[in-house]
Formats: C-alpha cells, structure tokens, sequence
C-alpha cells in the first residue's frame, strides 16, 4: 500500500499552487493517487495463458496426462482410462490451474509486477486524461488549466494543459518539471517531487501567460489525493 500524503504535506503544496499561480494567469491542478486502475483485467489474461498452457502441454505430451492420471486417480493400477475419462480429467486441471492463477493475482503488488509497462502507461495516461477533464478542462476563462498527475503504484506521472496551453507548447515543454517531480517521488519525498514540478510549470506558464492585473484564482489551490 502506499502510503497516504500527511496534512502537511497537503498545505506545503498547496502553497507552492499559490505561490507558481502569483506569477501566472495559468491555474494548476495537483492530483496524486495511490493507483489508476485495478488490472482486474491482467489477471485475468495470466489465468487464461495458464489454462492454455495446460491444454497446451496435454495436446504435447499426452503421455503425460495419462501418468498423471495414473498418479492421481488410478494409483498406477487402475484400468485403463476413456477418452471421456482423460478429457474430464483434462478439463478439471484446466479449471484448476485458471482458478487457481486468478486467486493468486488478487494480490495486487503481484498483479502490478505482471503488467506490462506499456499497458501501465497507457492506463495512467488514459486516468488523467479522465481527472483532467473533470478538474481543469474548460474550468478556465481563457483555458489555461494544468494538471499534474502522479499515480503511486505505478510509478508514473502524466502533466496534461488546456487548450490555450497546448497551442503554445509542446511534450518536451514539461521534461524539466517532470524529471523534478519523478527524482524526488523515487526517493520518497512525494511532496517535494510535486512542489518542485509545480514550480517548473509555473515559471513556463509565467512566460506564456504572465498574470494580468485583472486575473482572479478560478480553481482551488490545493492538493487533490484519490
């Protein structure tokens, strides 16, 4: 389990928020998360290879699931197996094996390991694709909303802009706040990572969106934890 951000920590980076929005007409969204998916589906497709791989080895080695039956029902002297025998036995070890993979992978830790990078990504991505919409999307009267997202337990981090934000930057905009987020975050120092990640963003936003004397706080600054 992760452990969960303390009410210091909370009022630290809420003030860095503050602080990076002073310069700029651009607001920042701060979410951390212990988790953005739960890979139920992972399991799952390991439990399924698992059970192929035993029909696999039987279709191999047949002479194999026979010695096993031998082993396990006949003791070694029992009459000769049906097919319909070898074929329900087959189906029970299957079945065995599938639920038997599934149950480990409860285990979440586990369940992650199993998980390829990739699918990780693409799921952290598409999470803070969906927070971003809901918390800084069009929140803003001249769609300048930033999120800076961190999920935990996979180790990665997503920062996503507006539209007016986008329009004028680039991916590789963000290299410097996002290599101070994760240098800290894989220390330990959550929110270290996030306070030095915000104070990058607000020295780029600053240079393209300088605060007006007329700008107004339109987002809540403080630090959101799902």
């Amino acid at each position: 389990m992760v452990k969960r951000m303390t009410e210091a920590d909370h009022d630290r980076v809420s003030a860095a928020i503050a602080a990076a929005e002073g310069t700029t007409a651009g607001e920042i969204v701060a979410v951390v998360t212990e988790t953005s998916d739960p890979y139920h589906d992972v399991a799952l497709h390991w439990s399924v290879l698992a059970l192929i791989a035993v029909l696999a080895w039987a279709a191999a080695w047949p002479s194999a699931l026979r010695w096993s039956w031998d082993t396990l029902i006949g003791g070694g002297w029992g009459a000769e197996p049906s097919v319909r025998q070898l074929l329900t036995f087959l189906m029970i070890l299957a079945v065995f094996k599938f639920t038997a993979v599934l149950m480990v992978l409860k285990y979440r830790p586990l369940r992650l390991a199993l998980t390829p990078g990739q699918t990780k990504t693409r799921r952290v991505r598409r999470r803070a694709v969906m927070v971003f919409k809901s918390a800084a999307e069009r929140r803003t009267s001249g769609r300048t909303g930033i999120l800076v997202y961190l999920s935990m337990a996979e180790r990665r981090a997503e920062i996503i802009g507006d539209e007016a934000i986008t329009s004028v930057t680039t991916p590789e905009t963000w290299g410097e706040a996002m290599h101070a987020l994760l240098a800290d975050v894989r220390e330990g120092r959550v929110a270290d990572g996030m306070i030095a990640a915000i104070e990058q963003i607000g020295v780029v936003l600053a240079e393209h969106f300088p605060r007006a004397a007329d700008d107004r706080n339109e987002i809540p600054d403080k630090l959101i934890e799902l």
